[in-house]
């Protein structure tokens, strides 16, 4: 199911990233809004000419009595409330060395969203992007400076970025949570916060300029993953119009947990930790609890089939057509994963090989060795970098794409990314091999420049400026094209294979011949049937 996140951090070489941002500038009149719950005052930036509110609550802090409970609405204030700094991100490990936060902390009390915005007041009606921050349902903020929105913003958009609990305070699942409820459910207490959060835009977003009838949804990784799942909800259903997906998905090899073992790992955790009671959960040190589900015996905890925010599989969902009916663009990168991983670190041979997809596939080696082919040293190197992305997560997304193509009644437009970061500029390491899982995120949201790891070239920001024209337009109108840019068709069988448009230096039309070894992995899945 999603045991691939817990070997990506171990297997892949995640690179730290050390970033310079310089404060905003702020003018004498702080800009203000009035939303439902009170008045906020946020900070102008006069570099960017945006207005920026930070640290916004959403929900009232889930702490106490509220731990493993759905997000409730935030209590309402009286005078003005400052939105000028990221609040607490959420409970979480430092796991992910590529991950830099300017967020106060880490708390439980963590529900909080930021808004970018270029309109000076409110009801200017211009399209929202709300995005959902990776990091495996385990980590991640939405203060980290790859998603910060200002340049989205300075597009024409309304840029919000989400918190979201998780690891065990995201994800538990226990029967006696599921008695307490009135919905008789249990577990994802991370996606309700998001559901919760796009509640809040829909009510509040248009004081920010923003028209909450034209809302895009976007992710990466575990973000990608749970804009998957909200278009598959019922509860988020007429919250968003349009999609954006980059890199994983809740369908195929990565489907949510059943609910039946979900409860069981639950109750496992529960008597690991010592607790005979909710009452004597709910009062456990959260950095207590973080570091006992953090044990490497600990199943990871990640979504559930709840009966409630997901009343079936995502899977069964999009299949029966059940799913929102919006636009959808959706891709992966060109390594998602690397060999190593599926070689164990050993020397790349055709022995080797053989040897690893005979232990993956046994019985189905055969067929697996003629769709990731090798003859050579290189040819190892490339089909296994192949195979170990698809398992990772482009098999899921293709999954998500080929499925909504045929039931969502909406364009789809298809991704492959293949610009490889440069190389770091104090000379460290050349430049990656392909594009890297996450790789994509700082030229699709416009923040090349935050990052200081990497030595940027005329050649990245040209891909960057071309992928936030795509997104950007996306966002607006729900197709990527606009005037002077390279064609994208949206997804239509064309050849024997599919439309996907490559993003690269040579962004071009591509005919992907990939649902062979898609349809593979979905057929010898050892979790299928969950």
């Amino acid at each position: 199911m999603l045991t691939a996140f817990k070997r990506i951090p171990r297997t892949l070489p995640l690179l730290a990233i050390a970033l310079i941002t310089a404060p905003a500038s702020s003018s004498d009149a702080p800009p203000t809004v009035n939303i439902a719950a009170g008045t906020l005052s946020g900070i102008h930036d006069a570099r960017t000419g945006l207005d920026e509110f930070k640290g916004i609550p959403y929900a009232t802090p889930p702490v106490g009595p509220l731990r493993w409970k759905p997000p409730q609405p935030v209590a309402t204030w009286t005078g003005t409330r400052q939105a000028d700094r990221f609040g607490p991100r959420c409970m979480q490990s430092p796991i992910y060395s590529d991950m830099v936060f300017r967020s106060n902390g880490v708390s439980e009390d963590c529900l909080y969203l930021n808004v970018w915005t270029p309109a000076h007041g409110a009801n200017a009606k211009l399209p929202v992007l709300v995005y959902f921050y990776g990091g495996g349902f385990s980590a991640g903020d939405g203060s980290e400076p790859r998603y910060d929105g200002a340049s989205l913003a300075q597009r024409g958009i309304v840029t919000v970025t989400v918190n979201y609990r998780l690891d065990v305070f995201g994800f538990l699942a226990l029967p006696e949570l599921a008695a307490e409820s009135p919905e008789h459910a249990t577990g994802n207490y991370g996606l309700l916060d998001q559901n919760a959060a796009l509640r809040w835009v829909k009510r509040n977003i248009a004081a920010f300029g923003g028209d909450p009838n034209q809302v895009t949804i976007g992710g990466e990784s575990a973000g990608s993953m749970s804009v998957s799942a909200q278009m598959a909800s019922p509860l988020s259903k007429g919250l968003m119009q349009r999609a954006i997906g980059e890199s994983g998905a809740m369908l195929g090899n990565l489907k949510p947990r059943p609910r039946a073992l979900a409860e069981r790992q639950g109750k496992d955790f529960e008597r690991q930790v010592g607790a005979h009671s909710l009452v004597q959960l709910r009062a456990m040190d959260a950095q207590a609890l973080l570091k006992a589900a953090d044990k490497k015996d600990v199943p990871e905890f990640r979504p559930t089939i709840d009966g409630y925010f997901l009343p079936r599989s995502p899977e069964a969902i999009y299949q029966a057509g059940e799913q929102a009916h919006i636009p959808l663009l959706v891709g992966s990168n060109s390594q998602e994963g690397y060999y190593t991983a599926l070689l164990d670190d050993k020397t790349p041979t055709l022995a080797n090989y053989h040897a690893a997809m005979n232990k993956q596939f046994g019985a189905h080696a055969a067929e697996a060795l003629k769709l990731y082919p090798a003859s050579n040293e290189a040819e190892v190197k490339a089909s296994a970098t192949t195979y170990e992305g698809d398992q990772f997560i482009a098999f899921a997304t293709w999954r998500w794409m080929n499925v909504h193509r045929q039931t969502g009644q909406a364009p789809v437009y298809y991704y492959y990314f293949v610009q490889p970061r440069p190389a770091k500029r104090d000379g460290s390491a050349g430049p990656d091999a392909g594009s890297v899982h996450s790789g994509e995120i700082e030229y699709a949201l416009g923040n090349l420049a935050g990052n200081t790891v990497f030595a940027w070239t005329d050649a990245d920001h040209r891909v960057s400026d071309l992928m936030q024209d795509y997104w950007a337009n996306f966002i607006k109108t729900g197709n990527p094209n606009g005037a002077g840019m390279p064609e994208w068709p949206a997804t239509a069988s064309k050849d024997g294979g599919l439309l996907r448009q490559v993003i690269g230096v040579d962004t071009h039309v591509t005919v992907d011949r990939n649902a062979a070894r898609a349809e593979f992995l979905q057929r010898t899945d050892p979790n299928a049937h969950l």
